[in-house]
């Protein structure tokens, strides 16, 4: 392999185009579903479990990723997950059912599942602690860019070609990347893998499936709907009973005992609500802008794109700030500015200039995108590589919970206080109020992280953090960024 190929370079290569197009996946379909529903003459709510499919099948591999990685190689993973997620969006793209195109989402969901936390854990096995900082501009992009250019990708699909080509986008990268990782990516197994822990995937996989699918349907179908308090209560008792099986397992599916890691158990928590206050916001202020506002989805995706702008620059300074300020620091200060950005974002009304919406939008990306870009790095300071695996899973399987919550939590209270309004003349009318308390409830899931944020400690993060001058005695290096 040349100088150029090393295998950081390789896998740094293959991740990022992996998870662009899962990630974009994630926010591609929304635009889509009143037109495929209108093609598939389906009614639109039908459409809604093209979603509800991807996440439960995404729930149920996702617990196993870890273990799969460690047993049969994380190339090999990776790889196959790959392949079967750009498989299934070639068989998305030439579905003519609503059936078909429901079960190839499902397939889809699997490759999905198992991409995010294998790929995590091969970077962090490939890349030593104090590298992580600088490695941190690869984690950053597909989460940044993705999201944010997918509803302006599918608007343009569907309005100038057919829905179809939403699926057709993710070949061209999904491809090469297959191959080249395929040719120069380097294979890692873990020779204490141990067998599958059967009845921890036997709880696991439904009880995460159901809890999903509960948080996913309670907005839409309200939380007294039989099928909804049903599918989350069987869910809680799963999971209930999965915390007691895989505590006394020697080699756990799902391994608890990583929340005795204080650093781990407490970055865990804050992904969790950043990830719930960033996605809700996503998913709130384009309805306010559009519904509320008026604005077209093409301007209000234009709009929101800032925020993906500031995520990608935020990704350049986490190597400089990380190291200097410490992950304590970096996260409450990115935490608290962002609440505050969000609460400026919840009083904007038709007279507020787009541009100054903009500027907030882009401060989001600038100072959350560095406490989520500290946030993982801080996470696995102390996981031993061997433990890797499960780490990236279990932390994987929060990320993956907090949205989930977080949209969960927002849409209720739209519901609650109401997206509508009788004016004086008996007519509806948007109810702005709505829109803005949501808004405030995503800022409140940020500062709940600000709360565990205070519980880090830089020490403990020491190894990711850039070393002064070697002639420095060791109990000096750590005392800049101690809290």
């Amino acid at each position: 392999m040349s100088r150029w190929m090393n295998p950081k370079k390789v896998l740094c290569i293959v991740y990022v185009a992996a998870m662009f197009v899962v990630a974009m996946d994630a926010t591609v379909l929304n635009v889509a579903l009143q037109t495929i529903s209108q093609e598939l003459d389906v009614p639109p709510a039908a459409s809604g479990i093209l979603n509800v499919g991807y996440l439960v099948s995404l729930a149920i591999v996702l617990p196993m990723a870890g273990w799969l990685g460690d047993k049969w190689g994380t190339k090999r993973t990776f790889l196959l997950a790959l392949a079967i997620f750009t498989g299934a969006s070639a068989l998305c793209s030439f579905a003519d059912s609503l059936t078909s195109l429901t079960l190839f989402r499902v397939i889809q969901g699997i490759g999905g599942g198992l991409l995010t936390p294998v790929g995590m854990a091969m970077l962090f096995r490939t890349f030593p602690p104090q590298e992580r900082a600088k490695v941190s501009r690869s984690l950053i992009l597909p989460i940044a860019i993705a999201p944010a250019i997918g509803p302006i990708v599918s608007g343009l699909m569907v309005e100038h070609f057919t829905w179809r080509w939403i699926f057709y986008v993710n070949l061209p990268i999904g491809i090469p990347a297959l191959l080249f990782g395929l040719f120069w990516l380097k294979e890692h197994k873990e020779p204490n893998a141990g067998r599958l822990d059967v009845p921890g995937f036997l709880l696991s996989a439904p009880g995460l499936a159901l809890l999903m699918y509960a948080l996913s349907q309670g907005p839409l179908h309200g939380w007294n709907a039989p099928r909804v308090w049903i599918a989350g209560l069987a869910g809680m008792i799963l999971l209930a009973a999965l915390v007691k099986v895989e505590l006394s397992v020697k080699q756990p599916l799902l391994d608890l005992r990583l929340l005795g890691n204080r650093l781990f158990r407490t970055t865990g928590f804050i992904a969790m609500c950043a990830s719930a206050g960033l996605l809700g916001m996503l998913y709130v202020f384009p309805l306010m802008y559009q519904n509320a506002l008026h604005v077209s989805a093409l301007e209000t995706g234009l709009t929101t794109f800032p925020e993906a702008i500031g995520l990608m620059i935020a990704s350049q300074l986490v190597p400089w700030t990380y190291p200097r300020l410490g992950p304590r620091r970096v996260i409450i200060m990115g935490l608290l500015a962002t609440s505050l950005i969000l609460i400026l974002l919840s009083m904007v009304d038709a007279n507020t200039n787009p541009w100054f919406i903009r500027c907030l939008l882009f401060g989001v990306g600038i100072f959350l995108g560095q406490t989520v870009g500290s946030v993982q790095i801080a996470a696995f300071a102390t996981i031993p590589p061997t433990s890797m695996g499960r780490a990236s899973t279990w932390f994987t399987v929060q990320n993956r919970l907090g949205p989930a919550i977080g949209l969960a939590v927002l849409s209720g209270i739209l519901a609650a206080v109401g997206t509508g309004s009788v004016n004086a003349a008996g007519d509806m009318e948007p109810n702005l109020m709505a829109y803005r308390a949501a808004l405030l409830g995503a800022a409140g899931f940020l500062l709940i992280g600000v709360g565990f944020a205070c519980w880090i400690r830089d020490s403990d993060a020491a190894a990711t953090i850039r070393k002064p001058v070697a002639s420095k005695p060791v109990k000096e290096q750590a005392s800049p960024v101690e809290s």
